[in-house]
């Protein structure tokens, strides 16, 4: 079995999808994409297709020793993103090719179901009490929210009440058996951030996100230990060198994304990483079906793993949903705030190609907007 095409296809919302067919006729797909940066990494996904055309699909290992190592230069979000859609695309085959699920190829299940979280969001606290409540009616046990929006380099007393009023909100709404996880987005500074955490503590939330921007990650340590909070991290790290460092600084959740951390083949070895550190994974995953779907096979087959994040509803997801690009939705039906294991082989997701292949014919433009402090100054979005 030789690899015979690769193609790929940027679809609405913001979303890059790759194909992976074989000359016997398996077909794996993937998700490789930078959010606002999706034309790069379609372009990276053609070069590096040029290897791959020919090559045995089964030999996944090896494929991403050459993709991530071969050119000389190496990491980066967008070779890491190409690379890792391309790899969930040959898991899904080998899948297939083995008919076994992919949680099965990395050894087996370790659970039956895997926890997920809803995204609310909401400026004002009857509108943020309104999401919660619909989240949890829909049976959701955890909900993820932002700590603010654009945010001022040192959030005075009445920025950082602002933060404390909208997770006291969530906390009422959800009671104390059900967990809320609060998203810092680097937007804080470390001082910041940590006046912020002072001041959510006492309302226990699930985790803090990504309180300190990537490039501050030599100053983590100090925040760990300075609060009872979970501090999570990883959405913007893509591989093990780059985790190792937010490990031995403490942090109790790691969130690599399987669409820009090097795929299945590197998420896996990430985990591993993180349970010597007695670290849990969340995934990150605010993106599609696929990336998804291989975030849920790393679940079943991870003994340290917390929770998933889901992009279903999302604010971003205007123009298509998760369930927009599938033929079954049965892999993506949450049940008391949890997904059930599938037996599928690959990735267990079906692909409505022609869906997919219309859509690329209209294709997007995302871009992140960019956000300025009162004073005309760049702000973290």
């Amino acid at each position: 079995m030789k690899i015979a095409r690769i193609e790929t296809f940027q679809i609405p919302p913001r979303w890059l999808f790759c194909r992976i067919e074989t000359d016997d006729g398996l077909v794996g797909w993937g998700e490789p994409v930078v959010e606002g940066r999706a034309e790069v990494v379609r372009a990276a996904v053609d070069v590096l297709a040029e290897y791959l055309v020919g090559q045995d699909p089964l030999r996944i290992q090896d494929h991403w020793q050459v993709l991530t190592k071969g050119g000389f230069y190496r990491g980066g979000p967008v070779l890491s993103s190409a690379v890792a859609g391309l790899d969930q695309a040959l898991w899904d085959i080998a899948g297939q090719a083995y008919q076994a699920p992919v949680h099965a190829l990395l050894g087996g299940p370790v659970r039956d179901a895997v926890r997920v979280y809803a995204w609310v969001g909401g400026d004002e606290p009857a509108q943020l009490a309104e999401e919660i409540s619909a989240q949890v009616e829909h049976g959701f046990t955890a909900v993820k929210m932002n700590a603010a929006g654009r945010t001022a380099p040192l959030p005075g007393r009445a920025e950082v009440q602002e933060v404390v009023d909208r997770v006291a909100v969530a906390r009422d709404v959800l009671g104390p058996d059900r967990d809320v996880a609060v998203d810092f987005h680097g937007r804080f500074t470390p001082a910041g951030a940590r006046r912020v955490l002072d001041e959510i503590a006492p309302l226990h939330p699930l985790f803090a996100e990504e309180p300190l921007l990537p490039e501050h990650g030599h100053l983590l340590r100090g925040l760990v230990e300075s609060t009872s909070v979970p501090v999570a991290t990883g959405e913007r790290l893509y591989g093990r060198a780059e985790f190792l460092p937010a490990l031995q600084a403490g942090i109790a959740v790691a969130q690599p994304d399987l669409s820009h951390a090097g795929g299945i083949s590197e998420v896996h070895r990430i985990a591993s990483l993180a349970d010597t550190f007695g670290a849990l994974l969340a995934p990150h995953c605010p993106l599609g079906p696929i990336a998804l779907a291989a975030s849920l096979q790393i679940a079943f087959a991870t003994p340290n793993f917390l929770i998933q994040e889901q992009s279903r509803g999302i604010h971003y997801n205007r123009s298509a949903d998760l369930l927009s690009y599938v033929l079954d939705p049965e892999p993506f039906r949450f049940t008391d705030g949890q997904a059930t294991r599938t037996t599928l082989p690959g990735l267990g997701v079906r692909v409505d190609e022609a869906a997919v292949r219309k859509a690329d014919s209209t294709g997007h433009r995302w871009r992140n907007p960019v956000w300025r402090h009162d004073d005309g100054s760049f702000a973290e979005w």
